[in-house]
C-alpha cells in the first residue's frame, strides 16, 4: 500500500470499508501490520469510551504509548482515574502539555478565557499541543464514536487527520454507549465515578456540568451555555474554495 500522505480519497474510502464490519481488535491488527508502532499513539480524555479501547490496546499491542493533554484544569477524578489506569494496564501513559502555565494565560488574555473565548482557550490548551505532539508521529488511535454528536455522526474507521497530517484510526466509532457501558462491567474496568453523579461527558472542570436528567445526548453538560460542541481536537478545517 501507497504512504499515507499519498492515499487517494478512493484507496482511503475503500480501505475504510473493508474495516466497517471488523472488530475493534481486528481493526488494531490491521493497524500495527500497517505501520511502525512507536509511531502509533492513542489519545485520550480518560472517558469510558477511552477505558475500553485501552483494554483493547493492551491486548494487541502492550506497551503502546497513550497521551492525554493536561489542560491543568481537569478534576481530580480524572487525575486519579489516569494514576488507576497506569496501574491496571501494560501501556505507556504519557502527559502531554501547552507549555502555557494558568498563570501566564491569565495575563496574556484574561482570567476568565474558557468564559470568553472558548475557542481559544482549547485551541491554546488542547489543539495547538496536539499537533505539536502529532508531529512525527503515523497514526492517532481515538475512542470517538458516531452516536456521540451530530459533528462525529460521519466519523469513519479509518481517515486522513488534515489538520495534523496524521492517519486516524477510531476503532470503536460504531459502538454505541450501552455497548461502551456493556464492556466495562463485564471487564471490571475502571472509569470516573463523575459518570455516576451526573456528568455523561468530562472534559475541563470549568466548562463541564452535571446534567439533572437523563440526556440523550452522550456529551450533555459540555459548553452547555453555548452552541460549542467540540474542543477542536477532531474538526476539520473547511476545504478551500
Amino acid at each position: 500500500m501507497s504512504t499515507p500522505t499519498s492515499w487517494t480519497e478512493g484507496e482511503l474510502s475503500a480501505l475504510d470499508a473493508r474495516l466497517e464490519s471488523a472488530s475493534p481488535r481486528a481493526r488494531l491488527s490491521w493497524m500495527f501490520g500497517a505501520f511502525e508502532a512507536p509511531r502509533v499513539v492513542m489519545g485520550t480524555g480518560f472517558g469510558a469510551s477511552g477505558v475500553v479501547l485501552m483494554h483493547y490496546l493492551e491486548d494487541v499491542r502492550p506497551g503502546t504509548t497513550v497521551f492525554y493533554l493536561d489542560t491543568d484544569v481537569l478534576f481530580p477524578e480524572t487525575y486519579n482515574l489516569r494514576d488507576r489506569l497506569t496501574a491496571r494496564f501494560d501501556l505507556d501513559i504519557v502527559r502531554v502539555h501547552s507549555g502555557l502555565s494558568l498563570d501566564d494565560q491569565a495575563d496574556r488574555h484574561g482570567h476568565q478565557l474558557w468564559n470568553d473565548d472558548p475557542d481559544r482557550c482549547c485551541f491554546l490548551r488542547k489543539v495547538k499541543p496536539l499537533r505539536e505532539y502529532l508531529a512525527d508521529k503515523s497514526v492517532w488511535l481515538t475512542a470517538i464514536r458516531r452516536d456521540q454528536s451530530p459533528t462525529r455522526g460521519e466519523a469513519r474507521v479509518v481517515e486522513w487527520s488534515g489538520a495534523n497530517e496524521v492517519v486516524k484510526v477510531n476503532p470503536l466509532v460504531d459502538w454505541t454507549e450501552d455497548e461502551v457501558w456493556a464492556h466495562v462491567e463485564r471487564h471490571d474496568l475502571p472509569y470516573n465515578p463523575l459518570h455516576d453523579e451526573g456528568y455523561p461527558s468530562i472534559g475541563c472542570m470549568p466548562c463541564t456540568e452535571r446534567v439533572e436528567t437523563d440526556a440523550d445526548n452522550p456529551r450533555a453538560g459540555r459548553w452547555s451555555d453555548s452552541e460549542k460542541q467540540e474542543c477542536g481536537l477532531h474538526l476539520e478545517p473547511e476545504p478551500a474554495d
